[in-house]
């Protein structure tokens, strides 16, 4: 380890900066955020600090006459020397003068002449994660900043900020043994929750309440619906990612690829509840019984709905069976597979020549329930969208033509969305069912209708091909 990771207390002390430029400006922002008083040295400053002077944020010095004296004397008011735009002679020449006054200096990409170098920094006031290259791989730094950025929530801060409210209190009633258990549970429990979802009032009444009890909060279950989006993890929103993170148990289903339990928690346990036609591993009233009982143990469960909980999802159903029975919900949205699929292939579900609107519906046509006003749909102007309609796609195509939807109406079916196996076939309203049954699509698959469907990229991938994409996922 060449270099010792250390924060800086620049509160309030002098730091010099040489350059005017972009790299300046940069390093200025971030001594200014931690409230240091810098000086500027550059000939020529640009918009953004001249800007940051007249604001009496930072003192410039230009031309010659304002050249820094840099003997040890002249040096001993500035705690750090940055070096961000000078050729190599000046740098030289400062990071030298800065070594022989024992000042911290740092030399903009030139690491053999810096004793400091600054790391990629994750602000979450008080939180700070600083990442570092030793200065061998700056964009490496970025990339891996821009990784774990991802994983915090933005309100970390808060909480940070919240718990140091209660430390003495804490410590008064806790002894030094409980008191790491205090505040271990306190990090995973429920009132820490409260605060990362901006609930702070109902967190400090919780809270309150833990402290003037003496005990530690105790573990509560809650059920998470999350909406983890059409089967590309790189379309996981950061909230989904954070609870899949946080999660005691995982509950999943066939519409859940590998892909994505590849970005939950190693260690939390996984309920497979796949259901597929005509083949259900677990009825939708034994997953409700599952989701309660986990969260009723005081797990932290997570509940995996592919697109959005709340778009054919059944989202709502286990929302109103785990209220009932007093449990937690949580519910995340996701990018639904009609907006996820329908980018997948260029197809634009509204477009201003050919649909201002959109329709979902679902071609799941179970035993005795009413199909949907085939008529409406068929006069609809807008553009068409099936759910869990493979099985029945020449029957909807047959149904829609009979009321009066024209046989030639574009149509694309796209199995598989967002995934390397993804195909997508277009052909017409009057041949939809063999468009199926010819590409022998099989589902997870969606159906899209209307004058945009002719704009769908075709992509359709021979069974041999798509075999060896599915193997590869």
């Amino acid at each position: 380890m060449r270099y010792l990771p250390l924060f800086a207390d620049l509160e309030g002390r002098g730091c010099l900066v040489r350059g005017g430029g972009e790299n300046a400006a940069r390093k200025l922002r971030l001594l200014l955020r931690a409230g240091a008083r810098p000086t500027v040295v550059a000939s020529v400053a640009n918009a953004e600090i001249r800007a940051l002077a007249r604001d009496g944020k930072v003192r410039v010095a230009q031309g010659a006459d304002g050249m820094p004296d840099l003997s040890p004397r002249g040096l001993a008011a500035y705690a750090l020397i940055v070096v961000a735009d000078a050729d190599s002679d000046t740098a030289e020449a400062y990071a030298a003068a800065a070594r022989n006054a024992n000042v911290l200096v740092n030399v903009v990409d030139r690491p053999d002449l810096s004793t400091i170098v600054f790391p990629g920094i994750i602000d979450r006031d008080p939180v700070l994660v600083a990442i570092g290259s030793s200065g061998a791989a700056p964009t490496l730094v970025r990339r891996l900043r821009e990784q774990i950025e991802a994983l915090l929530p933005s309100r970390l801060g808060r909480l940070a900020q919240f718990a140091q409210r209660f430390r003495t209190a804490v410590a008064n009633i806790q002894p030094d043994s409980g008191r790491r258990r205090f505040w271990e549970t306190f990090f995973d429990g429920p009132v820490a929750r409260l605060v990362l979802d901006g609930r702070e009032h109902q967190a400090t009444n919780a809270m309150l309440r833990l402290v003037n009890s003496g005990t530690a909060p105790s573990p509560e279950g809650s059920v998470a619906l999350v909406g983890v989006g059409p089967g590309d993890p790189d379309l996981l929103t950061l909230r989904a990612l954070r609870a899949m993170q946080d999660a005691d148990v995982i509950v999943y289903d066939r519409l859940i690829g590998d892909q994505i339990l590849d970005y939950a928690r190693r260690d939390a346990e996984r309920i497979y509840v796949g259901k597929a036609r005509g083949n259900h591993a677990m009825s939708q009233e034994e997953i409700n019984t599952t989701l309660v009982a986990q969260a009723g143990a005081g797990h932290r469960v997570v509940r995996l709905k592919g697109g959005d909980p709340f778009v054919f999802g059944r989202g709502g159903e286990e929302m109103t069976h785990l209220q009932a029975a007093g449990i937690a919900v949580e519910i995340i949205p996701g990018i639904t597979a009609a907006t996820g699929c329908a980018a997948a292939a260029g197809l634009p579900l509204t477009h201003r020549d050919y649909a201002s609107g959109v329709t979902f519906v679902t071609g799941h046509m179970r035993n005795g329930a009413a199909e949907p006003d085939w008529a409406v749909l068929a006069a609809t102007r807008y553009t068409l969208v099936i759910y869990m309609g493979v099985a029945t796609a020449g029957v909807i195509g047959d149904r829609l033509v009979a009321h009066g939807m024209r046989p030639a109406t574009p149509v694309a079916v796209i199995e598989n969305g967002n995934r390397p196996e993804q195909i997508v076939a277009r052909g017409t309203l009057a041949t939809l069912g063999t468009i199926v049954a010819g590409h022998g699509i099989v589902g997870p698959a969606l159906i899209v209708i209307g004058d945009v469907a002719a704009l769908a990229r075709e992509s359709v991938l021979d069974v041999d091909t798509r075999t060896q994409a599915y193997a590869q996922a």
